[in-house]
């Protein structure tokens, strides 16, 4: 019912969008959420890597900087030194696979897509932290994920948004494809930015209401995996939100949503599958 007509074109490799894609995590960082230090030697990397392809992942999405609440900035040599590694272990096991690369760096972006290959460039901060992003994404011409996020990670849940969540994040949505589009940027994925500066109330606002987002016309990403919007309400941990997870991505796959972005591979694959399955019997003659 919600579904429009949507593709992105990564290195060449068109993916309709007809059915939602699984965008893999693969942090590269000692202090995320959940998988915080659990992939640092090659050995380890790779490992995740081949988990993911085997599950079924379409996209990698791959990031060397935390941006839990809280967390502070590391300086751009390190995360290059983080994603380069990681980048390289990718392209050794898959030369194709299509990798999105977590930063708001222009200059680290830059480099992930002209050295590896990367085709997305997945921006926490909808370009607000890098002035350069548009212009990079429009050179580039490469997909690029815009999230909302009020301000950075380290501050971001000191005042977070409440009941004005909506209109914020629609604002902010306005604003920027605005520039992107005057940059010259159009392949442009928005994603409202589940735990960023919202309050968990707000959360769950947003995703009762994910219709709305088809106003822009773009196609929409949503990340709640593990998240504290989950484990908060279910009073677990990280550890345990896997089934509140699958929960809310399959709530987001019956609003449209045709990005998820995952640790799990294999949980959102198969709530994919079911919600295609299900769709597919609407006009069956009973």
């Amino acid at each position: 019912m919600f579904r429009q007509k949507h593709s992105i074109n990564i290195n060449g490799q068109v993916f309709t969008l007809d059915k939602a894609l699984v965008m893999g995590i693969l942090n590269l960082t000692p202090d995320s959420f959940f998988d915080g230090g659990k992939y640092f030697t090659e050995t380890e990397i790779k490992t995740r890597i081949q988990q993911m392809i085997a599950e079924g992942v379409d996209i990698i999405d791959i990031g060397g900087m935390s941006s839990r609440p809280g967390s502070d900035e590391i300086s751009i040599e390190t995360e290059w030194e983080r994603l380069e590694k990681g980048l390289h272990c990718i392209r050794e096991i898959d030369a194709n696979i299509p990798i999105s690369v977590d930063t708001y760096r222009s200059k680290i972006a830059r480099k992930s897509v002209e050295n590896f290959n990367a085709g997305m460039i997945n921006d926490i901060s909808g370009g607000t932290f890098d002035p350069e992003m548009p212009n990079l994404v429009a050179e580039l011409n490469c997909p690029y994920v815009l999230m909302h996020m009020p301000q950075k990670p380290k501050t971001m849940q000191r005042d977070p948004l409440d009941k004005n969540a909506l209109k914020a994040v629609m604002d902010f949505f306005y604003r920027r494809l605005y520039e992107f589009q005057q940059a010259g940027a159009h392949d442009i994925i928005i994603d409202p930015g589940f735990g960023f500066g919202k309050t968990v109330e707000a959360n769950y606002m947003l995703l009762n209401y994910l219709e709305r987002f088809h106003i822009f016309d773009r196609p929409l990403l949503c990340g709640f995996s593990r998240k504290s919007m989950i484990y908060k309400q279910l009073n677990t941990t990280p550890a345990e939100s896997l089934n509140g997870t699958t929960v809310l991505n399959s709530i987001a796959l019956s609003k449209g949503c045709q990005i998820l972005r995952v640790h799990d591979v294999k949980a959102a694959k198969e709530a994919v599958f079911l919600s295609e399955f299900t769709k597919s019997q609407v006009n069956q003659d009973w």
